[in-house]
């Protein structure tokens, strides 16, 4: 089969190549990718990528092979997943635990903008413990985890202040019911709760417009910068503020994604939730499509799709 590897240069991060057809293990189903989508986390592990590590943990397609074990779903069944690596290929194995399967109403390239940035979402949601009726600034909000919150995050009763630099990067986001700034200063708050996700400035700047006792979730730094907090800015902010970090992947136990896939599944097909698209492209683009998604020339998430 064909499918991606990293080569480690800085110039051209992944080339097509020929690969042995994955075996899979007894609870692993074999997929054939029809559409994956590429995150940005994802670009910054190709700049120096693990030894043996091949991208891909968006995909979505037909199963072609079922786990030997019986779990999981059938072969001819259309399927949305999230395996740990080496998605970007024409077969994946993938465990049946971590698969969901899609209604009609449902389409691979949907599906596919669905894994990472959706369940980090919908876990980010539930991590929040409840935002009916709360005040919510969230940051680096055009991306594809912005685009899935913000829209699950209203309709749960929040009151979402989304930061987009780009006026054109942040109107679904305003679509979707909330307030779109290009930067944190451009407020003021306060707010009962900051999703951060950029680190250097902006979370200090964040965590000063809270109220006393609220939360600040830590969950990327989209920007590459550290965060520097001085604690006598701590001391003259709100009282009582919490800092937490979180990650998507430990927000439950193991590495069990299939049933919040299936939630997002059917939040789509119910038409609750839109995934935003920005980019769809033949998968032998992958190569420029990172390029773009890195200077941020995307909004949403980019799908590739394969012949």
């Amino acid at each position: 089969m064909k499918g991606f590897i990293a080569t480690g240069r800085a110039d051209r991060t992944v080339e097509l190549a020929e690969l042995p057809q994955p075996e899979p293990k007894a609870d692993e189903l074999l997929l054939k990718v029809d559409a994956y989508s590429v995150n940005r986390g994802e670009t910054f592990l190709l700049e120096s990528p693990p030894p043996g590590w091949r991208p891909g943990k968006d995909v979505a397609g037909l199963v072609v092979q079922s786990a030997a074990d019986g779990s999981g779903p059938a072969v001819g069944e259309r399927v949305v997943a999230h395996p740990p690596a080496s998605g970007w290929a024409e077969y994946v194995a993938v465990p049946t635990a971590s698969v969901a399967s899609l209604p009609e109403r449902v389409t691979t390239r949907q599906a596919a903008a669905l894994p990472l940035a959706g369940l980090t979402a919908l876990r980010l949601l539930r991590a929040t413990g409840g935002v009916l009726g709360k005040r919510v600034l969230l940051t680096g909000a055009s991306g594809g985890v912005g685009h899935y919150f913000v829209e699950l995050a209203v309709a749960s009763g929040a009151v979402v202040t989304a930061v987009s630099s780009s006026p054109e990067r942040g109107a679904r986001l305003g679509e979707f019911g909330a307030t779109v700034v290009p930067t944190v200063e451009a407020v003021t708050g306060p707010f009962d709760l900051v999703l951060e996700s950029t680190g250097g400035s902006n979370l200090p700047a964040a965590l000063d417009r809270l109220v006393p006792g609220g939360t600040l979730i830590w969950f990327g730094q989209a920007s590459r910068e550290p965060v520097t907090l001085n604690f006598f800015d701590l001391l003259r902010g709100a009282a009582g503020v919490t800092i937490r970090h979180f990650s998507y992947a430990a927000a439950a136990p193991g590495e069990a994604y299939g049933d919040d896939l299936a939630t997002l599944v059917r939040l789509v097909a119910e038409d609750r939730l839109h995934p935003e698209i920005g980019l769809v492209a033949d998968w032998t683009r992958t190569a420029d499509v990172l390029t773009d998604l890195s200077e941020r020339r995307i909004r949403g998430n980019a799908v590739l799709t394969v012949a």
